[in-house]
């Protein structure tokens, strides 16, 4: 798939899924543009593709930063006019009990995984209102979808998210914006390392593929959202998980 001369924004760029997001759509000719906080890793991952021949700009923001977010979208409207895609990739979250989550660690995972993208979301549509045209593919869990002991909060904010994707499909549906969403189960990323290896084999049990995603394979399906081929497809919630949560 050819995303030649789109411009697509990817939160999260600098590693897991959203690193493999950012090298994917550089292979299919879009300018990307990798946002993360931490912009040493980002500028590794731009590096990484200019290595393989194509290339990938870095902008730093911080999801759990309202003003931080605004400023980041203000700067790329300034230099791109507008974006074509957004990939709101970024995530946070452990695995503790709820009873045991402290007040700032709530707060904060609800600000990096729905009202850092919320913000993000509506600091960049403007122009793609005005453009007629847009895709907007976010990133939530299966967590969100089924629910996930040990991340009560995480998975309401993930479930926010696939709210937000499908009550904001049918808003900009009438501007021929796409808005879809994509639920990756269990994914070898950095933040699956930081799991008790108990529970990463309890993981491996329970999928019937018997392994983890790979961050390309979430990478592939968030491409097709945001190519072409899914022009007539919207307010959908796609579940990546080999087969842990399709009952759910």
């Amino acid at each position: 798939m050819k995303l030649d001369g789109k411009t697509v924004l990817i939160t999260g760029g600098a590693s897991g899924i959203g690193k493999a997001t950012v090298l994917e759509f550089a292979r299919c000719g879009a300018r990307v543009i990798c946002a993360d906080i931490n912009e040493t890793k980002a500028a590794e991952v731009a590096k990484e593709a200019a290595a393989g021949g194509t290339a990938a700009e870095v902008v730093a923001l911080d999801m759990a930063d309202a003003k931080s977010v605004r400023r980041a979208a203000a700067d790329v409207i300034a230099r791109h006019q507008r974006v074509d895609v957004l990939v709101n990739a970024a995530g946070y979250g452990d695995i503790q009990p709820f009873i045991d989550n402290a007040p700032d660690y709530m707060d904060r995972v609800i600000a990096i995984n729905l009202g850092g993208l919320v913000h993000l979301t509506q600091a960049l549509l403007p122009p793609m209102i005005a453009a007629g045209k847009g895709k907007i593919v976010n990133v939530s869990s299966d967590a969100g979808r089924v629910g996930s002991g040990g991340e009560t909060v995480y998975a309401a904010a993930k479930g926010g998210v696939i709210a937000f994707t499908k009550s904001l499909a049918r808003e900009v549906a009438r501007y021929a914006i796409n808005v879809n969403c994509v639920c990756p189960g269990p994914t070898d990323t950095p933040m699956l390392a930081t799991r008790s290896e108990k529970l990463r084999e309890a993981f491996i049990k329970a999928i019937p593929f018997r392994r983890f995603a790979k961050p390309q394979e979430i990478a592939d399906a968030i491409l097709f959202f945001a190519s072409a081929r899914s022009d007539y497809v919207t307010g959908q919630v796609l579940s990546i998980s080999g087969g842990l949560t399709f009952a759910g």
